[in-house]
């Protein structure tokens, strides 16, 4: 069945931009994406949308649905209030490219700063490792991110105090995690969390967990544990007390 419906869109720049509303008719089974890029075809030509996929596995239609970080293709429209106007607006971490578009190039630099992966020699006779399964399982969850940053988008640290400097955000926690739990991973990468990443930035109020479109337990599995790893290295009141028991001899 179709029926009329008013969507909010937020049209602009970096420097100036309003929302605008469009009244476009709508049917059974669609989504926010389905509907936006109907205006687009039919009313703004030139309204910026960035999508790939349609099945929530690239993450590039991430924006913010009634004020909530969402995917476009995976937002369907039975789930929201249609007796009145849907906004979407572009996420609000990043910089502002146009319309519903964000440039998100700071979380590609940030990856390239984290420690890469280094395996331990091979411990078996055919040059391959023995690991045990519970340990693979564990980083399995950490792999299923998409990188569609609604996460990055949600954490206060980034959206509202903007510490892009100095935090690396929810996404990179889950990515460090992944490379920190890994049975093979030899590197070391707590005092980089402590001091560089500023890890104590976060205040594990799970906001991050609650937007993920993968269900990554993201506080609980990966912030907390590396969270923990720190204090351990470098706050650990009977581990100063044998440091300075060791420097004194």
């Amino acid at each position: 069945m179709k029926k009329e419906a008013t969507f909010s869109i937020w049209r602009g720049d970096a420097n100036e931009g309003e929302f605008k509303d469009y009244s476009t008719e709508i049917s059974d089974g669609m989504v926010v994406l389905d509907a936006v890029l109907q205006i687009q075809a039919e009313e703004a030509n030139d309204l910026a949308c960035r999508w790939n996929c349609k099945a929530g596995k690239c993450g590039s239609c991430s924006a913010e649905i009634n004020g909530m970080p969402k995917l476009m293709c995976m937002t369907r429209l039975n789930t929201l209030p249609m007796e009145e106007p849907v906004t979407v607006e572009p996420m609000h971490a990043f910089p502002l490219t146009k319309d519903l578009v964000t440039d998100v190039s700071w979380n590609f630099e940030v990856k390239k700063k984290i420690k890469k992966f280094s395996p331990r020699p091979p411990d078996a006779e055919d040059g391959t490792w023995r690991m045990a399964q519970e340990d693979v399982d564990r980083v399995q969850e950490f792999r299923k991110c998409i990188e569609c940053y609604l996460c990055q988008d949600v954490c206060h640290v980034l959206r509202d105090h903007h510490k892009h400097e100095e935090f690396i955000g929810p996404r990179f926690l889950v990515y460090t995690a992944a490379l920190e739990m890994h049975p093979l991973d030899t590197e070391d990468r707590t005092a980089e969390l402590k001091d560089e990443s500023n890890i104590g930035y976060c205040n594990i109020t799970k906001c991050c967990t609650k937007v993920c479109p993968e269900d990554i337990t993201i506080t609980d599995n990966a912030i907390i544990p590396l969270k923990e790893r720190v204090v351990d290295e470098f706050y650990d009141p009977v581990k100063k007390i044998l440091n300075i028991f060791k420097s004194k001899k």
